[in-house]
C-alpha cells in the first residue's frame, strides 16, 4: 500500500504543475521563472556547499553557498513578475519582501500579486505607480505567503515523507519508479531540481533522482548522436542541461522518454542496491548531483555503483533502446499527432 500512495503522490505533483504550466495564465513562463529560482540558488547551494565546501573543506564556499541556497524565496519572488513583463523594480520589490520565505509558498504568492501590478501599471500612471507598488506590494506579498506557507509546506512534508516511506518499504520498486520518472521530469519544464526540493526528498530518493540524471544525461549524449539530433553542439548541450534542447525533445517525445525510463528506472535499482544517500534536496541535476554523491558516500561503494551506471548507458545500445530503430516512431500517425500537441503547447 505504501508504494502505490506513494507513486500517487508523485504523479499528484507532477500533473498539478503540469496543468498549471499549460493551463494557467503565464503557466509556462511562470514555471520557467521558478526553474531559474531553483538553479540560482539550490545549483550554487549544491556546487558551493557541498561539492566544494563540505567535500573539499573549504568553509567559504559553505558559507557562500549557504546563503544563496536559503535565496529561494527573492529569486522566485523576483522572477516570476518579470516572467509576467513585469518592470525590474517592481519586480525586485516583490522578490525582496519574499526574502524569508521558502521557494514554492514565495512562487504562489509572487504570482498571485503579479495579477495586482500588472493592473496597477495599466491604471496608474506619472510616477504614481511606484508609490502605490512599494506600499501595496510588500504588504499584500507578505501576507499571502505568510498564510500559505504552512499549509504548502506541511503539504508537501507529507509528499515527501510517504515517498521516502515507500522507499523504505518497497526499496527496490520505488527506486525503479523514482529513477524511471525523476530524469524524465528534468527533460519538461517542470525540472527536477524543482519536483525534488518542492517535496523535500533526501536520503536514498534524492540519490537517484541525482545519480538517474548523471547517467541519462551521459545517455542523452550517446543517443542524440546516434539518432542525429542536431549538431555536436546539441549532443553537448542536451548533456549539460537538457532543457536546453527542449524543442528537440518535444519534437521526438516517444524515442528520447522510452530510452530513457527504462535506463533510469535500472539506474534507480543500482542505487538502492548500494544504499547510497544525498542528505540535501534539490540535487537532481547531472554533474552537481553526481559530485554531492560522491562527498557523501564511501569512494569506493558509489565509485562501483557509477561505473555500472554508465555500463548500463553503453548496454543500453544492445538492448536495442537507442538502436535506428527507434526513428521509425517518429513517423507513426501517433507520434504526428504527439508532435503537433506538443507543438501547440510550445507556442503558448
Amino acid at each position: 500500500m505504501s508504494i502505490v500512495l506513494g507513486v500517487l503522490m508523485l504523479f499528484a505533483v507532477i500533473a498539478l504543475m503540469s496543468l498549471f504550466t499549460f493551463k494557467a495564465p503565464y503557466g509556462r513562463k511562470s514555471v520557467s521563472a521558478l526553474s531559474g529560482a531553483a538553479c540560482a540558488t539550490f545549483l550554487p547551494q549544491a556546487f558551493l556547499s557541498y561539492a566544494i565546501g563540505e567535500v573539499f573543506h573549504v568553509e567559504i564556499a559553505r558559507q557562500i553557498g549557504d546563503v544563496m541556497g536559503s535565496m529561494g524565496g527573492l529569486a522566485a519572488g523576483a522572477l516570476v513578475p518579470l516572467a509576467f513583463g513585469i518592470g525590474p523594480v517592481f519586480s525586485m520589490i516583490v522578490g525582496i519582501s519574499l526574502m524569508k520565505f521558502k521557494l514554492l509558498p514565495a512562487f504562489i504568492a509572487a504570482y498571485l500579486i503579479s495579477f495586482l501590478i500588472k493592473e496597477i501599471e495599466k491604471r496608474v500612471t506619472g510616477g504614481l505607480d511606484l508609490i502605490v507598488v512599494v506600499l501595496v506590494a510588500p504588504l499584500l506579498t507578505n501576507l499571502v505567503a505568510t498564510l500559505i506557507q504552512p499549509g504548502v509546506m506541511g503539504i508537501l512534508t507529507v509528499i515527501g515523507g510517504t515517498i521516502t516511506a515507500a522507499t523504505k518499504g518497497n526499496p527496490y520498486v520505488m527506486g525503479a519508479v523514482l529513477g524511471a520518472i525523476i530524469p524524465l521530469v528534468g527533460m519538461t519544464p517542470l525540472s527536477s531540481m524543482v519536483l525534488t526540493s518542492l517535496i523535500g526528498l533526501v536520503g536514498t530518493p534524492m540519490a537517484i533522482g541525482a545519480l538517474g540524471c548523471t547517467g541519462n544525461s551521459f545517455l542523452n549524449f550517446s543517443f542524440f548522436r546516434k539518432m542525429k539530433f542536431g549538431d555536436d553542439a546539441t549532443t553537448i548541450a542536451v548533456t549539460i542541461e537538457p532543457l536546453t534542447q527542449l524543442d528537440i525533445i518535444s519534437a521526438n517525445p516517444i524515442p528520447i522518454f522510452v530510452t530513457n525510463l527504462v535506463a533510469g528506472a535500472i539506474n534507480g535499482i543500482i542505487v538502492t542496491m548500494f544504499g547510497l544517500v544525498v542528505r540535501v534536496t534539490g540535487m537532481a541535476t547531472p554533474w552537481a548531483g553526481l559530485i554531492v554523491v560522491f562527498g557523501m558516500n564511501p569512494l569506493v561503494k558509489t565509485l562501483i555503483a557509477v561505473i555500472l551506471i554508465f555500463i548500463i548507458v553503453r548496454f543500453g545500445h544492445t538492448l536495442g533502446l537507442t538502436s535506428s530503430t527507434m526513428p521509425t516512431l517518429r513517423f507513426t500517425p501517433l507520434m504526428k499527432f504527439v508532435k503537433l500537441k506538443m507543438k501547440k503547447k510550445l507556442a503558448m
